[in-house]
This record gives structure tokens, sequence and C-alpha cells, in this order.
């Protein structure tokens, strides 16, 4: 008796959990670029990745390359362990932060290459990529020069 694979909507890389639709998002980072949807209907943009618009409900969705520019709407520091499965790609403190894209996009993202005490609401960033092996590239955001 031979069991077949269960074909489901994730793929699972180093532990982190990834839709299939957002492919071309991850495809993006190893090129060294940041991606977001587009409706091609509405226009509305999206992040993450969608298998509809969230404003008219379209399927017909495109992607988009981001500057990589944008600004901290919001942001925390997390002093204390993260994690199990993301604690070899983090260390303490680590800045979690909502960056929103010079396009119109808001991210949940990691704050690199700065302290926490330095980081501001408003702050200029930009995008940077960190290799986590594997083939993924996560985008992180330092501050902007």
């Amino acid at each position: 008796m031979t069991v077949e694979k269960k074909e489901t909507a994730f793929e699972e890389r180093l532990g982190i959990r990834f839709t299939k639709w957002g492919r071309p998002f991850w495809e993006g980072t190893a090129k060294g670029e940041l991606r977001f949807q587009v409706c091609e209907d509405c226009g509305n943009k999206m992040f993450p990745a969608r298998l509809y618009c969230t404003n008219c409900m379209s399927q017909n969705i495109g992607w988009s390359k981001a500057s990589g520019k944008g600004s901290v709407y919001s942001y925390s520091v997390a002093y204390e362990y993260p994690p199990a499965r993301v604690a070899k790609f983090l260390s303490t403190p680590y800045i979690i932060a909502l960056v929103d894209l010079q396009e119109g996009v808001r991210m949940m993202t990691n704050l690199v290459e700065c302290n926490p005490e330095d980081v501001k609401i408003g702050m200029r960033v930009e995008v940077t990529f960190t290799d986590i092996g594997k083939n993924l590239i996560l985008p992180k955001f330092k501050p902007a020069l």
C-alpha cells in the first residue's frame, strides 16, 4: 500500500510556512526585489499576498515592484527569546515594525542596523535583504541614508 502525499496550499522551508500564491513575492526577494500585489480591475494594492482583491473580490491580481523605501508606522521591541521556529534567524533584542511603503502598502518586518532606542515613528527606512539559507531571502528594513 502506498501513501499519497496530500497537496496543500502551503510550502514549508526552514520551519516557516509560505502560501503558494505568495511565491512571486519570494521569487522577487531572491532577485533583490520587494513586490506587492495590485488588482488589475480596481487598482487596489495589497500585502501580504491574496487569492482575490480585498476591495472588489476580483481574482485578476498582478504583481508590482516596490521602491523599497518607506517609513515606520509602528514598532515593538522584543527583549525575550523569539519563537523557537525562528530563533536561529533573530537575536534579542529585535525590532518588529509595520512599515508604510511609498507605494501605499503596509508590511510587517524587522528593523535592522539600528538600536531600539533610535527607532522613531515616521523614521525613513529602506529595504535590505538577508539570506537565511535554502534559497530563502528575507526582506528587512534599515534606516534610510
